[in-house]
């Protein structure tokens, strides 16, 4: 029996476990990313509050934007920790802050991101399902490698989990990087890394070196398979 989760709760479940562990550890700036196709971030956000709650801490909440921030508030009926935009004026450390969560952020916000976590000190700062390597915004020159080298290599991943066609990528702290292979009904487990694996490391795992070789590739397609999952995780 395999550790993959079996549907989108489960997955939250998981990550905030993994996440409590690793804030145990001492750990304070993390990232926990689930490479699930068409996620709504909100109600992922909501359910992963239930881990200062039950930490206890004082905690604040930043989206990419003050619109975001905004409908979130709405949502969530007011609630009276500060929910904010990572961009605006008040986006600010205070001194009995505890922790904060910051949903979603993409790129175009690392600058205020790194802001946050350099002011929070030894605070944690969790980043949930950043999209701070995408390209397409930073670009691929010389200013991208720096954001790379300078703030991405300062966070650690505390769960990381992505689905693929007849296999998945799973890490939860303080374990490796896990590569699951289905093998008909059910996973198995075929590595276990101590970093995240590269395509290509995921594709020797998996498939071998099939360069030179006649053994054929799995035939299910991206697409197909990600629809059957997200039925799955709807279900």
């Amino acid at each position: 029996m395999s550790d993959l989760p079996t549907s989108l709760e489960e997955t939250i479940d998981q990550a905030i476990v993994s996440t409590k562990a690793a804030i145990a550890d001492g750990v304070t700036r993390l990232q926990v990313e689930m490479v699930i196709p068409e996620l709504k971030q909100q109600p992922i956000a909501e359910r992963f509050l239930s881990l200062f709650q039950d930490l206890g801490m004082q905690f604040k909440v930043y989206f990419p934007d003050a619109g975001a921030a905004a409908l979130a508030k709405r949502d969530w009926n007011n609630p009276d920790f500060t929910i904010r935009g990572i961009n605006e004026i008040q986006a600010t450390v205070d001194p009995d802050d505890d922790a904060f969560l910051i949903v979603n952020p993409s790129s175009v916000e690392v600058a205020d991101v790194e802001k946050l976590c350099n002011d929070a000190q030894d605070r944690p700062v969790i980043l949930l399902n950043p999209q701070l390597e995408d390209v397409s915004i930073v670009g691929i020159g010389y200013a991208a490698r720096q954001i790379r080298e300078r703030f991405l290599s300062t966070l650690t991943s505390s769960y990381y989990y992505r689905p693929m066609p007849d296999a998945a990528v799973l890490h939860r702290h303080p374990q490796g990087w896990q590569i699951w292979q289905d093998v008909g009904e059910q996973y198995e487990l075929k590595a276990e890394l101590p970093q995240r694996p590269s395509s290509e490391a995921l594709e020797k795992v998996l498939y071998g070196d099939t360069k030179d070789s006649d053994v054929p590739k799995p035939k299910k397609t991206l697409l197909g398979e990600l629809q059957k999952f997200l039925k799955a995780l709807s279900q």
